[in-house]
């Protein structure tokens, strides 16, 4: 009898145990054992074998509606030389001829290092998985769990929406999201949030805090020359990435060496920078700090999602039993289609590519179109400027030179 083991890696992400249970029950039925290892790598790294349980039928068969993972998950980095050997150790122990991993970018990668190590003894596919929707799928294939969080993540901003516009208060919410800003966009889009500001709008390069500041203080005074005291920003997270860390106190790294941006305070920071600039021209406006993401991360997967994993869950135990191996596995216009990991790596880099929202796309254009930021016509129409300076306490001279750099944008009804 072959052994298939499936484990997950890094955070979690609605629909991860519709994925175990339909790895499960399609390898069982083709008289696989399935072993599940508990907490990602965590235990394999240290070559302990207690916590990889044997999964059945019945154990799986209803999980597919819960939120979470049955085999838990967990940040470690098993790509260092000791724990690798280790890893590979303990998979020769198993004897296992097929591996199934759940994860995101870190994970793929490891994914790869690990088939690498185990000399072709090894079938590896790995199920892309990150409310993020940051790998490098074609641009109109989601990782799985990113609609659930997005659907979730609607609700809780609509209810900030409700509570700004009845207390007349604004607030900053930081949306989970390391590199790029899709859970941002796909969460201010089906909200129809006040603001949302996206890694992908800046030019390569560092951020200047200032100009964040100034952004989201210009939308403040065009809201108040239309006689409304609140609103709701959506922050990417991974803004953070660009600018100078320093100046948001220590910084802590992950098992892959990644920032660990959710210890640091974006909104917080920028909250108040803001409110500090507009209280020195006599400006008073309230503001509420919010981070959103662990939130959405275990909720119940919504239809699609379910549906979506389960299809993945066979397709990476298809591919591996018809002898496929070191691949991504994605569903395509409803068609199992696996991609080499070779083909997701950045050359470069070394590390696996990332899938960066498109602002040129119609869905970011519509997105952007009803924003409510300053644009160049703010600042050359002679009556929209004198009310604006007038907002903000400042000359007209001085507020196009202080805002000129963030007007951006083109007309549209609102």
């Amino acid at each position: 009898m072959k052994t298939l083991a499936v484990l997950v890696s890094g955070g979690p992400a609605p629909g991860i145990n519709a994925v175990i249970a339909a790895v499960t029950i399609e390898a069982r039925n083709h008289g696989l054992r399935v072993l599940g290892c508990r907490d990602g790598f965590r235990w394999l790294v240290q070559g302990d074998l207690e916590r990889v349980r044997e999964l059945e039928i019945e154990d799986v068969s209803r999980i597919h509606f819960e939120g979470g993972s049955i085999l838990g998950t967990a940040r470690v980095n098993p790509t260092g030389p000791e724990a690798l050997a280790r890893v590979v150790d303990a998979f020769r122990r198993l004897d296992l001829s097929y591996l199934v991993t759940i994860g995101g970018d870190d994970t793929a990668f490891a994914s790869s290092r690990v088939t690498r190590a185990m000399g072709g003894r090894l079938g590896v596919a790995h199920v892309p998985k990150t409310i993020d929707n940051d790998l490098p799928l074609p641009a109109d294939v989601p990782t799985f769990g990113y609609t659930t969080a997005v659907n979730h993540g609607k609700d809780v901003v609509h209810h900030l929406m409700l509570d700004s516009a009845t207390t007349a208060k604004w607030f900053f919410v930081t949306v989970m999201g390391r590199h790029a800003s899709h859970l941002t966009v796909g969460i201010a889009g089906a909200a129809g949030a006040t603001l949302a500001v996206t890694v992908e709008e800046f030019p390569e390069g560092q951020i200047s805090p200032d100009e964040l500041v100034d952004l989201l203080e210009g939308a403040i005074i065009k809201r108040l020359v239309q006689g409304r005291e609140h609103g709701v920003v959506l922050l990417a997270e991974g803004l953070l990435e660009r600018l100078d860390l320093s100046e948001l106190g220590p910084v802590e790294h992950d098992s892959y060496g990644n920032v660990r941006l959710s210890e640091l305070q974006l909104g917080r920071y920028l909250k108040d920078r803001v409110t500090a600039s507009l209280r020195a021209r006599g400006i008073e406006v309230s503001i509420v700090a919010k981070d959103l993401g662990y939130e959405l991360r275990c909720a119940p997967p919504g239809g699609f999602d379910i549906q979506y994993c389960r299809s993945l869950g066979y397709g990476a135990t298809r591919f591996l039993l018809d002898g496929g191996t070191d691949a991504i596995v994605t569903v395509q216009g409803g068609r199992l289609v696996p991609i080499p990991f070779d083909e997701i790596i950045d050359p470069a880099t070394g590390r696996v590519r990332v899938r960066y929202v498109d602002v040129k796309s119609e869905m970011y254009q519509t997105l952007a179109a009803y924003m409510i930021r300053l644009i160049p016509q703010d600042l050359s129409d002679p009556a929209r400027l004198r009310a604006l300076a007038a907002a903000g306490n400042l000359g007209e001279a001085a507020f196009v030179e202080r805002f000129q750099r963030v007007a951006q944008g083109k007309e549209t009804s609102r």
